[in-house]
């Protein structure tokens, strides 16, 4: 594992599917150990690079709307490493107005992307004022879990 490691959840508990990113974090939360920082955001780009910009590994989970990298499908996971990211793309399928294509392009324009960014992203279906996730989505939450561990060098 790298010396300066943060995991960034992004979404908000309160829009059902789009709280999957806390769900890991808590999940995460006993599992890791004290020197991974772990760290609730709303996907605001500027926060987003303040959180990582000083980072050797920043790994991020996020919601993306259900179909929008084609056939519609809730629970289906992603994992990027940002050589294959670009700005619009992500920024066009998140479940927020601005986030985290945004965050990349600017980060990588200001030259404070972290040394290596990982991100894990999970088709939503329900992005509806409430609280609780979908079982497509609860049931990736698992997965992304163990798929940040394994970035992490967890096992």
């Amino acid at each position: 594992m790298t010396d300066r490691v943060v995991v960034i959840g992004v979404g908000n508990e309160f829009r059902r599917d789009d709280g999957v990113g806390l769900r890991v974090l808590e999940s995460l939360r006993p599992l890791v150990p004290d020197t991974v920082r772990l760290v609730v955001s709303d996907g605001e780009p500027v926060r987003l690079i303040e959180e990582w910009s000083d980072s050797d590994l920043a790994v991020v989970i996020d919601a993306v709307r259900a179909g929008a990298l084609g056939t519609p499908a809730p629970g289906r996971t992603y994992r990027l490493e940002i050589e294959q990211v670009g700005g619009e793309p992500l920024a066009a399928v998140s479940s927020h107005g601005l986030g985290l294509g945004n965050a990349i392009s600017l980060a990588r324009t200001l030259d404070m992307l972290p040394n290596r960014l990982v991100v894990h992203a999970v088709e939503v279906a329900d992005c509806g004022y409430g609280t609780g996730l979908t079982p497509a989505v609860a049931g990736a939450a698992d997965t992304l879990t163990t798929a940040v561990l394994a970035d992490l060098g967890i096992s």
